[in-house]
């Protein structure tokens, strides 16, 4: 009777314990928006995507994301505003990293991470028909490249029970790359920001 009673006691302990173990781990997805130098034009460009998180303890995660850049701008784009010729170029990326997460007990919880990987870049063109535009796609091709990406962001979790809510802000770098992509950005890295809104389940 006096062991049952010490098991019972030790699992009293020790679920809420685990429970917060188990709710090191997330996965989640996310949407939102491209904007500043980086972006087509003006107007702001779609991003989704998802990750998944795994808890080394209260404070540190491990993260793998994946997601789409739409409309990442060159200063080449800038030079056709007023023609009918329209370029586009958008990335599927893929990263790793880490996650630090303050006050691990509170409901509002303030974090900052950084992620390597890579972006698979994509290029299209339209309003140039015939043969002109034949050619211009299939220089265009030179750009459909797989380059590194480094990324840095922070913003806040708000936990409630197994739900988290994620606003936050990231700021990515894809290299050029070879000299096609290269000259399309002007001899520069793409420079992508993002505010984006995720929604994630803890367990």
């Amino acid at each position: 009777m006096r062991k049952l009673m010490w098991v019972i006691a030790f699992a009293v302990v020790a679920w809420p314990a685990a429970a917060r173990a188990q709710e090191r781990n997330e996965v989640q997805g996310f949407g939102g928006l491209t904007f500043g130098s980086s972006n087509l034009g003006t107007a702001a460009s779609s991003t989704f995507g998802g990750r998944v998180a795994v808890g080394l303890s209260d404070n540190m995660q491990i993260i793998g994301e994946a997601g789409r850049l739409a409309d990442i701008k060159a200063p080449l784009f800038d030079l056709l505003e007023f023609t009918n010729v329209g370029v586009r170029v958008s990335a599927f990326y893929g990263e790793g990293g880490v996650r630090f997460i303050a006050s691990p007990h509170a409901a509002v919880r303030p974090y900052g991470e950084a992620t390597a990987g890579f972006a698979r870049l994509s290029a299209g063109v339209s309003g140039i028909n015939g043969t002109p535009g034949a050619l211009v796609t299939e220089v265009l091709e030179y750009v459909n490249t797989t380059q590194p990406v480094l990324g840095v962001g922070g913003g806040i979790l708000f936990e409630g029970g197994p739900v988290s809510v994620d606003l936050g802000y990231r700021y990515k770098k894809i290299s050029a790359g070879n000299v096609v992509t290269s000259l399309l950005n002007a001899g520069d890295a793409y420079h992508v920001n993002q505010v984006r809104l995720g929604v994630g389940f803890r367990f």
